[in-house]
């Protein structure tokens, strides 16, 4: 029963008196919202001054089905999450909105002024999709081909040698051409296929479009990838045309494609998971654009540059936001959220240090002598020297060796296979467990050092050793991901164990400087942000997160992070840096504002979170998990045995057209690889789609679904801008519609995704049909009409319904409920109305009408 006031809405007597909001019509507004809450709230009056939270019991799936109700009449100011969260009771929600405009008739849209996103094209037949897709197929295929004639030919010579030194010798040239001619090969594909990127636009699935793919392929396969972080990686990019001054450092993964647009100035420093493509995917076309950054700029950790931005000298972008298309930030200002707007927050927080140009020659050097010398000779020798050392190969090698029978071939990849995986787990926790513990006595906190030397060195080994997905993937979700992270350094206090501490992507750059305090849990994707970059220096620093708190999705904390005891950090949330300590209260948005830390429906299931109901619920949860985590090593040591087994099976055929196997090898097991694992998943859930479910994470149910989390998903990223990534998507379970382009979107629950025609999904967007806040599980089905685009970065919830041809800008964060109407464009942290995102003047040469490339076709 909703507790009543004594004050409730009421309708005025007299229509003559004056129409303010303090006046009958603001009494009639109060009214029809009243009546739009009580209808969602199954009760019979709601009191004007009753909190929708505290007071009614409301919770913010419930708030934002009220807001789109209210969107829906025309004659009623339309509520955001935001002003709900602000205003949270009728009366002052009534006088905040105030009253709509005067209703207009409909008009036709006027024509899009130079710059601005035209209206969507008319729709490609299936005959530029599946040509598109052939002709991927093919050029996929070519590729493989070559490489298996190439690599043939060096084994072939490499197996000639004579004695270890010999061995490596030819190891060492073949692994180092073939190293430059990888490098290479991108930069004059490029130049030939494309010549100079120019801001323009085109079709998906045309043969511009397979060109710049193309392109985008290669880029992203190159070892180069590898070498973020270093001044390797910054030439490179000068390479591929981008326009980059003296002493930049990018340390973002996230392979810039159209570099001709990009330009940066001397000084600036780009983090990790960021996004400056020079592209976008919008409406069924791809968008290119100019991206310009000055002199000693700063760009955050989960920051999305759209195309057409720009930063002046001096400028910083804060972490977790994002530049829309035509935004600007002036010289020396400091901005944040998404999208970003001026802030008084410095997020340069260690002082420069010596660092010039011949530093980072000398690195760049060693980097590259390692690597020719080292690890290619290693990589290349060594697995030759496996190969003639283990009977299982090397009799295989043997010309004068007759062809082995089938159960031979079984036996020895059982063998090879189980000696392979099971020696990478527990060889691999063990060096986890102590190498990273050896390294931080050299790197000490609190002290700054110069980039590009032994502590940046170390440093860097740090962060990629203690970051293996396959080790957080195995833990995450379950009682013993706090062993693996404590055996990693990380300082967790005294723990009250949930069995769902952590999920299975967590990320630190050191994790002997994390501390988390008692009681706190924490969903996927958060990313722990213990070093601060300058141009010229680093700084590792502890990173702690207060007891009792609950992080949601998709979160960078950083250090110095302003939050204290019993906070609900929200999904994307922007962590303040400035201002008090938050305790108490829940934080949400991009910047971030305050919200209740809990409500009703999440506090329903306590009871199951105490005493000995928990003692008992969590060791049965264990048991599930352990069953769980045995499953999931033996589906991955199963894949590992085929794999092994394909491979012996290739070299005993390697007689007859050595190259033709090996490039067989390597298509082959990439569909056998898409093919098991869409299996394997589907065998979990019987091939019945999921069904909503509100529960506790304590009972069976949630941790069969969290099983489901653990089949890997990797695979799914090698069909990125290909119409093979829909068909792979259809065959888990999504109900996806035709000639939907994916260029890098995660689905968590397939079978609660719907995806309508047409649609264009950008990369690093994600929907998540699910949410789990203090032990409560929450899921529902997520729906996008026809026509829909979701932006770089973008995050949609649970229950969220997209209509046709809607826009969700980059980096935005669409609440759970939310109803988005047809053809409109939402933006922000959290993803509100925003009809002007993406209208903003564009950067010059928008005019261009295609890439300058030879022979260059639009079709």
């Amino acid at each position: 029963m909703v507790e009543q006031s004594s004050e409730v809405v009421s309708e005025p007597d007299d229509p003559a008196v004056a129409l303010t909001d303090t006046g009958p019509r603001g009494a009639r507004t109060e009214q029809r919202l009243a009546q739009a809450l009580a209808g969602l709230l199954d009760t019979e009056h709601v009191p004007a001054d009753s909190h929708f939270f505290t007071d009614l019991g409301a919770n913010s799936l419930v708030m934002a089905q009220f807001c789109a109700r209210i969107r829906k009449q025309p004659d009623l100011p339309s509520p955001t999450m935001k002003d709900i969260y602000r205003h949270p009771t009728i009366r002052s929600l009534a006088a905040a909105l105030g009253e709509p405009g005067p209703a207009c008739a409909p008009q036709t849209p006027p024509a899009p002024a130079p710059g601005t996103d035209p209206a969507p094209g008319p729709r490609r037949g299936p005959g530029n999709h599946v040509l598109c897709g052939t002709l991927q197929l093919l050029l996929f295929l070519g590729y493989s081909l070559v490489s298996g004639f190439v690599t043939a030919t060096g084994y072939e010579w490499i197996a000639a040698g004579k004695g270890l030194a010999d061995v490596y010798l030819r190891s060492l040239l073949f692994g180092g051409l073939a190293f430059v001619a990888m490098c290479a090969f991108p930069v004059a594909a490029k130049w030939l296929l494309v010549g100079r990127w120019r801001a323009t636009e085109f079709p998906v699935w045309s043969l511009t479009y397979l060109r710049f793919w193309l392109v985008k392929v290669l880029l992203h396969a190159n070892p180069m990838v590898f070498l973020t972080g270093t001044p390797l990686y910054v030439l490179y990019l000068r390479a591929l045309g981008a326009r980059i001054g003296k002493g930049v450092t990018i340390l973002s993964h996230s392979v810039p494609v159209c570099t001709d647009l990009l330009t940066i100035g001397a000084g600036t420093v780009i983090r990790k998971d960021s996004f400056l493509l020079c592209y976008r995917a919008h409406a069924g076309q791809i968008q290119t654009g100019r991206i310009t950054l000055g002199a000693d700029v700063f760009v955050g950790e989960k920051t999305v540059l759209d195309i057409d931005t720009a930063m002046g000298d001096g400028a910083q972008l804060g972490h977790s936001s994002a530049l829309h298309r035509g935004q600007s930030v002036p010289d020396g200002e400091h901005w944040h959220g998404s999208p970003a707007e001026p802030t008084g927050t410095d997020y340069v927080r260690v002082p420069p240090a010596p660092c010039g140009t011949v530093r980072r020659a000398w690195f760049g050097l060693g980097t590259l002598t390692q690597l020719i010398f080292l690890y290619i000779p290693l990589a290349v020798g060594g697995l030759y020297m496996l190969f003639t050392q283990v009977p299982a190969i090397g009799k295989r090698l043997d010309p004068a060796t007759t062809a082995l029978s089938w159960p031979e071939l079984l036996s020895d990849a059982l063998l090879l296979s189980l000696v392979a995986f099971s020696g990478f787990v527990v060889l691999g926790l063990a060096v986890l467990c102590t190498l990273p513990r050896l390294l931080g006595l050299v790197v000490r906190p609190d002290r700054t050092y110069p980039l590009y030397g032994l502590h940046y060195a170390l440093h860097r080994a740090t962060a990629r050793m203690t970051n293996v997905r396959f080790f957080a993937w195995l833990f995450g979700d379950s009682s013993y991901i706090v062993f693996y992270l404590r055996g990693l350094g990380y300082d967790l206090s005294r723990v009250e164990q949930t069995g769902s501490n952590f999920g299975t992507e967590v990320q630190h750059e050191t994790p002997l400087l994390v501390s988390v305090g008692s009681g706190t849990m924490v969903a996927d994707g958060l990313s722990i942000l213990n070093a601060d970059y300058s141009g010229t220096s680093f700084r590792v620093s502890r990173v702690s997160i207060g007891p009792h708190n609950f992080l949601g999705n998709n979160i960078a904390y950083p250090a110095g992070g302003r939050t204290g005891e019993n906070c609900l950090l929200a999904t994307k949330v922007m962590i303040p840096l400035d201002g008090e300590v938050r305790e108490g209260v829940g934080l949400l948005g991009s910047p971030c504002f305050e919200i209740p830390r809990s409500v009703d429906r999440d506090t329903r299931f306590d009871h199951l979170r105490t005493g000995d109901t928990l003692r008992r619920r969590l060791a049965a949860k264990n048991r599930y998990n352990l069953r769980s985590m045995a499953l999931m090593l033996f589906v991955r040591w199963l894949h590992t045995f085929w794999l092994t087994f394909f491979g012996l099976a290739s070299v005993d055929l390697y007689g007859v057209v050595g190259h033709v196997v090996i490039a067989g090898y390597l298509a082959f097991t990439l569909a056998f690889s898409a093919a098991y694992f869409v299996l394997v998943e589907r065998c979990l859930t019987s091939f019945r789609a999921l069904r909503p479910r509100l529960c506790s994470i304590y009972e069976p149910y949630f941790w069969w679904h969290e099983r489901l989390w653990k089949v890997p998903d990797h695979f799914l990223d090698v069909f990125n801008g290909t119409p093979f990534k829909s068909l792979v998507w259809r065959l888990l379970g999504v109900r996806i519609g035709s000639r939907v382009f994916d260029d890098g979107c995660y689905l968590t629950e397939r079978t609660l995704t719907t995806i309508g025609d047409d649609c264009t999904l950008n990369v690093g967007s994600k929907i998540q049909c699910h949410s789990q806040e203090d032990g409560t599980f929450k899921s529902d089905g997520t729906t996008l009409g026809a026509g829909c685009t979701l932006g770089v970065a973008a995050h949609v919830h649970y229950g969220v319904t997209m209509g046709d041809r809607s826009v969700l800008a980059p980096d935005a964060f669409l609440m759970k409920g939310e109803e988005v109407p047809p053809d409109a464009r939402w933006g922000g942290n959290p993803a509100v109305d925003m009809p002007e995102t993406d209208t903003a003047a564009a950067g010059p040469g928008r005019a261009e009408p295609t890439v300058d490339a030879p022979a260059a076709t639009v079709s």
